[in-house]
């Protein structure tokens, strides 16, 4: 890497005491020709030996990849990946600790509803002993921790438009946010082929198709999705390709371009009301089918 100056390297400028700046130098610069930077380094005064620059070098690279670990944390669609998955730890703890707190109550208080809202119950009652202050703090901490998941679920909501606006739209926040989870970051899952989006949170069915034990799975987590859901079993796998493939276009058009584009959800639309259509249609032929058999049937009886 060079400087401007003919002959610099990236360290021409540099105190070996400023990370930050070595970082920059190594990012932005650029060498027309390979030199013997380590040489240089020596003859400027910057290194002592060439074991010295290399270990100036590796410091400063060090620096840069921890720098950018930290900035792609920081992303948007990272904190979607770190509340969806935080959103349900919290449902399945809320739901054990209700579980647990409801059958301790049920012993102590008698007939207690199971379940949060029986948590929730139980978390108003005033204890009279030890034993009962325990279930009741029990209860109490299962409801803490389903308000926290409600409490995140509305936090992406509100932060999923942001990230993936098409995804959002298409898919609603948490399917949205689900899929960039699995797929391990919008850019990731805009790379990835529909077919791949198609059957994201299904690699267990997808290894044992693989493996010669199951048939190929037609969907993964997009089956929630009530154009997959809500078809016909018959049509589910035209629906969750069509489906897949628009919100691949979608990831794709909302890391690269960032903007919402209505064709792609018109186009969503228009596919699933044709593969729709196919139930009516075929429920049309079997009326006219059932009728012309029963007006055959009129006519011989009428002979």
């Amino acid at each position: 890497m060079t400087n401007d100056t003919a002959g610099s390297g990236w360290f021409a400028s540099v105190s070996r005491d400023d990370p930050d700046a070595a970082r920059d130098a190594i990012e932005r610069g650029s060498a027309e020709t390979p030199e013997d930077w380590p040489a240089r380094a020596v003859a400027s005064g910057f290194a002592e030996d060439e074991s010295d620059y290399y270990e100036a070098l590796r410091e400063a690279t060090r620096h840069a990849a921890r720098d950018a670990v930290e900035e792609r944390e920081r992303a948007d669609d990272q904190q979607l990946i770190h509340s969806v998955r935080a959103l349900d730890d919290c449902e399945r703890i809320a739901n054990e600790l209700a579980e647990r707190a409801t059958e301790w109550a049920g012993s102590l208080f008698g007939d207690v509803d199971p379940g949060i809202e029986g948590a929730r119950a139980v978390a108003d009652r005033e204890p009279t002993d030890e034993v009962e202050e325990r279930a009741v703090s029990l209860a109490a901490r299962a409801v803490d921790v389903a308000d926290e998941r409600d409490a995140i679920a509305a936090t992406i909501d509100r932060v999923a438009p942001a990230v993936a606006p098409n995804l959002t739209e298409m898919a609603g926040p948490e399917l949205a946010a689900r899929l960039i989870a699995l797929a391990g970051g919008l850019e990731s899952l805009a790379k990835k082929p529909s077919g791949t989006v198609q059957v994201l949170g299904a690699e267990d069915a997808l290894f044992a198709h693989l493996s010669g034990r199951a048939p190929s799975p037609k969907h993964g987590i997009i089956y929630t999705h009530e154009y997959v859901r809500g078809t016909r079993p018959e049509d589910r796998g035209s629906a969750a390709r069509a489906l897949a493939g628009k919100l691949t276009l979608a990831a794709r058009a909302d890391h690269y371009a960032g903007e919402r584009r209505e064709a792609l959800h018109d186009d969503l639309r228009e596919r699933m009301t044709t593969i729709r259509g196919r139930a009516e249609e075929s429920d049309g032929e079997g009326d006219d089918a059932g009728s012309g058999g029963k007006g055959g049937t009129e006519s011989e009886g009428a002979r």
